[in-house]
């Protein structure tokens, strides 16, 4: 029975040496992948570190733009209010400008009698002015006229 008791106490030596083996073994294997991903931890956290400055400057660009932006829209909004004053001045006048069209017209209108009977009277006034300048100058080639008869005789 003894030797039953020390095979099975040399067994179990065995087993817990091939077991101390297998464990280191795959412990060895553990340490060459932990050291592995220490290493990649290590590039992404430079990597992440980069990306995190990056990201940083990307942002203070970005509202520097959006800052800019704004400033160009409150001068744009200037803008539009200028030209939407000047449209309104230019309607403005463009309806005064009708209103004054629509007076004359009316006031024409009314005093179209008026106005044709001032044509009528300016073409014979016109008319008699002519035939005074030609009565005129008759006269004064009739007179110089004579002035050449005397002086040829």
């Amino acid at each position: 029975m003894q030797i039953i008791l020390y095979l099975s106490v040399a067994l179990i030596a065995i087993a817990f040496l091939v077991l101390v083996i297998y464990l280191s073994t795959t412990l060895k294997s553990l340490q060459g992948t932990l050291t592995s991903v220490s290493k990649t931890l290590t590039g992404l956290e430079k990597q992440l570190d980069s990306v995190t400055s990056e990201t940083t400057l990307l942002l203070q660009k970005t509202n520097a733009l959006a800052e800019d932006i704004q400033h160009k829209s409150e001068s744009l909004n200037s803008v539009v209010d200028a030209v939407k004053g000047v449209g309104t001045t230019v309607t403005k006048f463009n309806d005064t400008l009708k209103n004054i069209t629509d007076s004359v017209d009316k006031q024409v209108d009314e005093n179209k009698e008026k106005i044709s009977q001032i044509v009528q009277w300016s073409n014979v006034l016109l008319e008699l002015k002519d035939n005074w300048q030609a009565r005129k100058q008759a006269k004064n080639k009739i007179g110089s006229d004579k002035g050449k008869k005397v002086r040829s005789h």
